[in-house]
């Protein structure tokens, strides 16, 4: 898996050409010739986060490998020592007693044998008996991009911190076989243990334009046979990176490890889809027997279906956290800017809070929110209450660090009466095109009301998170949105709107909204963590102490805030 921005794409689908606005990400694996290795002499902090995870300089994206041993949490990530672009890849390496406070370690892998020479891509960790952990990871082994599968190990596993790890000769554990697409192998998922005595793991691939991954078994871990069939597939998806998949409980909150293939459980199946840049997940039923996984029919397998974040949010991996028995989400957002920003910036890319993930009470869909040790760093705290806006109004949040922030608010409306009628024609656009189109300005009737964040005094500069009610039959559809495309006066970046459909019962005639908000960094948790939207925004004038903060409303039903808490967020004690 690796960054892009600012790429269309045309797809042939069902016989229609589909030109595709990929979220501003580029060309996969692009190399900047002249970029890739010039370092930075000078780190811009304008735009730089506070509480979320990047290193001091330099390019980051996706997670490899999370990971907790022995009390200590494990971040394995791609990084270019060298420069602010995709290039010079090695995996860079942080530790942590609660994942907000990293310390960063030398690289744990790093191009230098025939099985990666040309590269070390994505993979995983698992934990095998013995408390032993390895890592399986992608290989480049010519010019050709050729993908193989190794593995490492620790140099020493009585290092608290796994420090050095070792790629025996005996890599490659495996390649690709004939009649599949070398080129397009990649990203081995944790490995999970059967009652049959083996162990599984699939490989992100695609056959012409068919996403797959497939399934391979193993006895030792070290020899490994392919599946006949894949474990799962879909047409029309291309290539599929970065699989993840996982047992989640049907009877609470508790996370499961990989290897729970019984009981009251589901399993999920995300991918990352490079041709779209967005990732998909489903949720359905592994069968061990035949090792195919099926989505359930209330899951929608292609990319118009669930996705953990409908904004900047990509090459996701989770793990569980043995610790405090909770499945943790990682994810990347890259930059929305030019490469030549980031090269005068000296950094690119930017880790998500951590989320604790688990199955919605319907099953229907996950639930996400931000890690509970985050909340270690709030501080000053603003309360407010039954504070009403009626059409056009807003009101300033005052007294807490606006640019660096987390917000939770409950706003409720007396009816429904006034919530526009869904047009039809709108039936064919996805959230974002209609976000697009009715915008946080554009008066309705229940909303749209919410939040302006990252706000100029006045208001030349703002990031709206908000809600829009509609009336479809005698239904209701909620729209959020999280719009950048007033975000900054700079025209040179990438400014979507965002959004996504909310899946909530408004019988209480109430909407909850969690935005975290980090100077360049909008992450926003709708309805208790039912739709999740992360913005990149580069603002000039709502900077640091001049970033406001308000509420308001443009619908014609009168909106109150019922509850309102932010504190100002302070900054990790230990960071890269």
């Amino acid at each position: 898996m690796e960054a892009t921005r600012f790429l269309w794409v045309i797809l042939v689908l069902y016989g229609t050409a589909v030109i595709l606005n990929n979220a501003g990400v580029e060309a996969s694996h692009k190399v900047y010739t002249g970029f890739e290795s010039v370092e930075a002499v000078q780190v811009k902090q304008l735009h730089r986060t506070g509480f979320h995870f990047q290193p001091k300089r330099h390019w980051i994206n996706g997670i490899i490998w999370p990971m907790y041993y022995n009390g200590i949490y494990h971040l394995f990530y791609q990084y270019n020592p060298k420069g602010a672009v995709w290039g010079n890849i090695v995996w860079a390496h942080s530790v942590s007693t609660d994942m907000i406070n990293w310390t960063s370690l030398d690289p744990a892998i790093y191009p230098s044998k025939p099985f990666d020479r040309y590269g070390c891509w994505s993979g995983s960790a698992t934990i095998l008996p013995g408390n032993k952990p390895i890592i399986l990871y992608t290989g480049i082994v010519d010019q050709n991009q050729t993908q193989v599968q190794n593995y490492a190990i620790p140099a020493n596993y009585s290092d608290p911190y796994l420090r050095e790890w070792v790629k025996p000769d005996n890599n490659p554990l495996v390649s690709a076989d004939v009649g599949v697409n070398g080129s397009a192998f990649r990203d081995p998922t944790t490995a999970w243990w059967g009652k049959d005595g083996h162990w599984r793991m699939v490989v992100g691939s695609r056959r012409r334009q068919r996403g797959l991954v497939y399934l391979y078994r193993s006895r030792d871990f070290m020899k490994w046979t392919k599946a006949q069939h894949p474990l799962h597939s879909s047409a029309r998806s291309g290539m599929w990176e970065c699989p993840d998949f996982y047992p989640v409980s049907l009877d609470g909150e508790t996370g499961l490890e990989t290897s729970v293939i019984e009981g009251n459980i589901k399993h999920v199946f995300k991918v990352s889809l490079d041709v779209t840049r967005y990732e998909y997940y489903t949720i359905g039923t592994y069968f061990r027997e035949k090792d195919r996984y099926v989505p359930d029919n209330t899951s929608v397998d292609s990319w118009a279906g669930l996705r953990y974040d409908y904004g900047n949010f990509y090459a996701s991996k989770t793990f569980y956290d043995a610790g405090k028995n909770r499945r943790i989400l990682w994810g990347w957002t890259n930059e929305s800017d030019t490469t030549q920003e980031d090269v005068q910036k000296g950094w690119a890319g930017v880790q998500t809070i951590p989320r604790k993930v688990w199955l919605d009470p319907s099953g229907k869909q996950l639930l996400q929110w931000p890690i509970e040790e985050l909340e270690t760093l709030r501080g000053r705290k603003v309360h407010l209450n039954n504070q009403q806006l009626k059409l056009g109004d807003r009101f300033e949040i005052k007294g807490i660090t606006a640019a660096q922030a987390d917000v939770e608010v409950t706003f409720t409306f007396p009816s429904l009466d006034k919530a526009e009628k869904f047009d039809p024609s709108w039936a064919a656009m996805d959230a974002q095109q209609l976000c697009s189109r009715k915008g946080s300005t554009n008066k309705g009737g229940v909303g749209p009301f919410g939040l302006l964040t990252l706000a100029s005094e006045d208001l030349s500069e703002y990031t709206p998170v908000f809600f829009r009610v509609f009336r479809r039959g005698d239904k209701h559809v909620v729209l959020m949105c999280s719009d950048a495309t007033s975000s900054s006066l700079n025209e040179k970046p990438y400014k979507p709107s965002f959004a996504g459909f909310v899946d909530v019962d408004l019988t209480d005639k109430k909407l909850s909204l969690r935005t975290l908000i980090d100077h360049s960094v909008v992450e926003s948790f709708g309805a208790g963590g039912k739709t999740c939207i992360t913005s990149r925004v580069y603002p000039t004038v709502a900077v640091s102490k001049d970033a406001r903060l308000f509420a308001f409303n443009n619908g014609t039903e009168k909106i109150t805030v019922e509850s309102l808490n932010a504190w100002s967020m302070a900054n990790p004690l230990l960071m890269n």
